[in-house]
């Protein structure tokens, strides 16, 4: 992959435009102009060409379409609810009129686009069309819950003029079809950091009220990015913030606002009219929005990875956007944010050989249920290795997704900065945008309110995952305080305290929080634990002598006689099998009754 450098400087007190230091995006280019703002779509928007011009999300397109800069651009959106005999009238129009074609496509959408043109027999792979897409981290950051948002990328690279764009490009672009590519950097001349304040604490509401008692008085507007509605709702609420809040987030959560917790002031697009003194933003709104304001307003980034994963800001990738939103600048910058020393420490690499060994066993399920000698044994296979995690990483042709595994690795890496203080720091400091002052509030758990969720349409699943969550954050209960909440905890919902403290947070996960699941899996991992108890293993020697042969319905009873004596959970996996466990046994028949061989015990008390 070839690169090259192009410098941007300041005139005159402003940022030179992309169309000042590089006038025509050329084709097979990965455009990385490192700055937001300074105009790589609106240059393609006037470049005299025909366009399609891929962005992320439908509130982007909007405000290009609303812009009074554009409006004699010819420009006309498409996302859900535009369907296809619009385009074509559209594309028609355009043609008939001599006007360049301006096309504004979410990913989603881009087939309605390809097919209207392919209705009017036009080939827009050759026919002098330029593929813009715009924001192609977000590729990355959201195919793992938006799996269409990669829809265009086969057409695209077919495509003879085409070019990707980013302030912030993924790091490393494993998609081979990149490897002919251009890498165009935009780099300043001038220093871009920003001074951001990052406050670490153990308690994200006390931290929230602080700020927002510093800041409500201030008639700049507050701008709050929160990648969860639920918690968003939440801290409105205690903060007692409601009636001076105005919410931007998806359809779906407007209508969620709206109608089942009784808030109006939700919004799926941005409008400067509709602004509030404190406006919450969801990860839908950071990245390719334009918000133009007179005032420069503070910027508070919040991120409680106890409660949601996803509300994780990433500073290279969502920070840097998040910041790139407010053309004329921001004033103060926060990020308050806590850690969780459980999350475990990913490398690139190690994530790699995860997926390296993930690929083996998924070959190797392919390989035997070809070579399978029934149609039973080879849909035996084929349904344990459609099962496996490895098949979220391969498209539905079962080719590898390159866009998965990156944002896999994006994410779990972005995980490991919050599992202690100092990993975010660094990043902060080292990705080349900010400079970052660090401040540490630590409360005592049980002085002071914490953040609950509750909501009366949340399901009984939705109140166990937020119950893990506080259970994560009381750790080790010290004091008489943190040990009463757990009381409290329990009195709730004795099941899912009694599985965390059993399985832990990550099997409840992986059970899906479901009730049947979690009881079997505690009396399975209780039995596991206390029958390699050394009382076990010494009554179950003492049950049973090495070189001689049991029926399978002794040893059965006899292990369940073991089992109910030490008072030890019978779960209904205990069968004659078990016997393998505690002796080196071989399966044999005697008398035409089945049963075992016992050669040693395994263990020696």
């Amino acid at each position: 992959m070839k690169t090259k450098t192009i410098k941007i400087s300041t005139v005159n007190g402003r940022v030179q435009h992309l169309s000042e230091i590089y006038p025509v995006i050329e084709t097979n280019t990965i455009l990385n102009k490192t700055i937001t703002g300074i105009g790589a779509t609106y240059s393609e928007i006037k470049a005299p060409r025909n366009s399609v011009i891929i962005e992320p999300t439908k509130p982007v397109i909007d405000g290009k379409i609303n812009n009074a800069i554009h409006k004699d651009d010819n420009l006309f959106g498409v996302y859900q609810g535009v369907y296809q005999d619009k385009i074509i009238d559209y594309i028609e129009r355009s043609l008939r009129d001599g006007k360049c074609i301006k096309i504004l496509t979410t990913p989603e959408s881009f087939r309605k686009v390809q097919d209207a043109f392919e209705e009017l027999d036009i080939d827009i792979r050759f026919d002098g069309y330029f593929i813009l897409f715009d924001e192609i981290q977000k590729t990355v950051k959201d195919c793992d819950y938006r799996q269409d948002i990669i829809l265009p990328m086969d057409l695209f690279f077919e495509c003879r003029d085409k070019a990707i764009v980013s302030a912030t490009p993924p790091r490393k672009f494993r998609d081979p079809r990149f490897n002919d590519f251009t890498v165009v950097k935009i780099t300043p001349d001038f220093d871009i950091h920003k001074d951001i304040n990052l406050w670490t604490t153990n308690n994200i509401l006390e931290d929230a009220r602080k700020l927002i008692n510093l800041l409500k008085d201030k008639e700049r507007p507050v701008f709050l990015f929160v990648n969860s509605t639920d918690m968003i709702y939440a801290l409105m609420e205690k903060l007692e913030v409601m009636e001076q809040s105005a919410v931007f987030c998806s359809e779906k959560s407007v209508d969620k606002l709206n109608k089942q917790l009784n808030f109006s002031a939700a919004y799926d697009k941005w409008e400067a009219s509709k602004m509030a003194h404190f406006n919450w933003m969801t990860s839908r709104f950071y990245s390719a929005l334009d918000i133009e304001l007179d005032e420069r307003p503070d910027i508070v980034m919040l991120t409680d990875c106890f409660i949601a994963d996803y509300t994780m800001i990433d500073p290279y990738m969502d920070a840097v956007q998040i910041i790139g939103r407010f053309r004329n600048g921001v004033n103060y910058i926060y990020h308050i944010r806590n850690y969780n020393y459980r999350i475990p420490e990913s490398t690139e690499e190690s994530l790699i050989e995860g997926l390296r060994c993930a690929a083996n066993v998924y070959a190797y399920l392919g390989t035997m249920a070809d070579s399978a000698s029934t149609p039973q044994q080879k849909e035996a296979f084929l349904q344990a290795q459609a099962t496996i995690p490895y098949t979220n990483y391969l498209d539905e042709n079962g080719r590898i997704n390159f866009y998965a595994v990156d944002n896999h690795i994006d994410d779990e890496i972005t995980k490991t900065l919050y599992r202690n203080k100092t990993a975010l720091i660094e990043i902060y400091n080292s990705c080349g945008y900010f400079t970052a002052h660090h401040t540490t509030h630590y409360y005592k758990i049980g002085d002071f309110e914490r953040l609950k969720i509750e909501s009366k349409t949340a399901s009984i699943r939705e109140k166990r995952r937020e119950i893990v969550a506080q259970l994560e954050k009381l750790g080790v209960c010290e004091t008489e305080a943190e040990q009463q909440y757990k009381r409290d905890l329990e009195f709730a919902d004795p099941l899912i305290v009694e599985a965390y403290e059993v399985l832990g947070k990550d099997m409840i996960e992986q059970l899906n929080y479901c009730v049947t699941r979690l009881r079997q899996a505690i009396i399975i991992k209780k039995h596991q634990d206390n029958a390699c108890s050394t009382d076990a293993i010494k009554l179950i020697n003492a049950t049973f002598y090495s070189q001689q042969w049991y029926s399978a319905d002794d040893i059965r009873n006899n292990l369940r006689a073991v089992f109910l004596a030490l008072n030890i959970p019978h779960p209904k996996a205990i069968t004659s099998h078990t016997i393998r466990e505690y002796f080196d046994a071989v399966e044999k028949k005697r008398k035409g009754k089945r049963g075992y061989f016992l050669r040693s015990p395994r263990f020696a008390v």
